[in-house]
């Protein structure tokens, strides 16, 4: 297998020549942004929204994107392209860039723009078709006023001190809750509930990233006929829930059948889940930006 080529500020790499400076602030203080994006048969899901997410991100930061949406799209598509890829996980980066050992983000004057195209495969598809153990945490969300979740900045500590939870209890994923006690998202996904035949998913002001997966559910879910709300959620809704299942770019959509111990509904995948997985499936591989066409800038 041929080695990975990867976009480094403006030019395609082998992967093992692509080398970020050690004062880079990215790699300093996790200074920095970026997104996860999907192709599937040959299409970027979403790449409108995730660079909206990207540019959005970078305004609150203060980080200025040395390329143009339309560059930044067609970029995406050539690294997939260049990869001989049709699907793929992306990873879209853009760090502060290299500085000095100090803190001020002014010392980094050319920010750093990497672009990964490669394979993923989160969970096996065992775990579709039975569904995830889930377990809730100590770690928890920080507050909405102390690091807003709508930027997906490259400091994933948090998340990371969650999976190291879920690894030392051997479970796949688990159970972030807000300061307020509340259930907000896995180390990588948004949750949903089901009650009562409606979709319960936790609102943005709880502390959660919107999830580009998440909307897509929701308005899908919406067009099936099924009711989708946006409402803080308990351990105890959790635990009593009909279903459950997680989003995420990564992770598509994937059944939890159980959580500290308690069964979550039949302990089986629900028939709302199925479907709802069912037309992401659908709808993730016939929509997207054609990666293969020479117009894909302005598809």
């Amino acid at each position: 297998m041929s080695e990975l080529k990867i976009f480094f500020n403006g030019a395609m790499v082998p992967a093992t020549e692509a080398r970020v400076s050690v004062f880079d602030h990215g790699f300093l203080y996790g200074d920095g942004i970026f997104e996860g994006i999907r192709a599937y048969e040959g299409r970027v899901f979403k790449l409108e929204e995730h660079l909206d997410r990207l540019f959005d991100s970078a305004k609150s930061i203060l980080l200025d994107i040395p390329y143009t949406r339309e560059e930044l799209a067609e970029a995406v598509c050539a690294t997939v392209r260049e990869n001989g890829l049709t699907d793929a996980y992306i990873r879209l980066v853009v760090s502060r860039g290299p500085g000095d050992l100090g803190l001020d983000p002014t010392k980094c004057s050319h920010p750093s723009v990497i672009i990964i195209a490669d394979r993923i495969s989160l969970y096996p598809e065992e775990l579709y078709q039975r569904g995830l153990e889930l377990a809730a945490v100590s770690t928890r969300r920080p507050a909405t006023d102390v690091l807003n979740p709508s930027i997906k900045s490259l400091n994933y500590l948090n998340n990371i001190l969650a999976k190291i939870e879920a690894n030392l209890r051997g479970l796949p994923e688990v159970v972030l809750l807000n300061h307020q006690g509340y259930v907000v998202e896995g180390t990588g996904d948004n949750i949903f509930i089901v009650r009562q035949g409606a979709l319960i998913t936790p609102p943005t002001y709880a502390g959660i990233l919107n999830g580009i997966t998440r909307q897509v559910v929701i308005a899908l879910a919406r067009e099936m006929g099924i009711t989708c709300r946006e409402e803080n959620i308990t351990l105890h809704d959790l635990y009593t829930a009909d279903e459950c299942f997680l989003t995420g770019t990564a992770a598509e959509v994937i059944p939890a059948v159980m959580c500290d111990g308690r069964v979550i509904g039949t302990g089986r995948v629900g028939p709302i889940t199925a479907k709802v997985l069912t037309a992401f499936r659908e709808y993730s591989r016939s929509s997207g930006v054609p990666v293969y066409d020479t117009d894909v800038a302005t598809a």
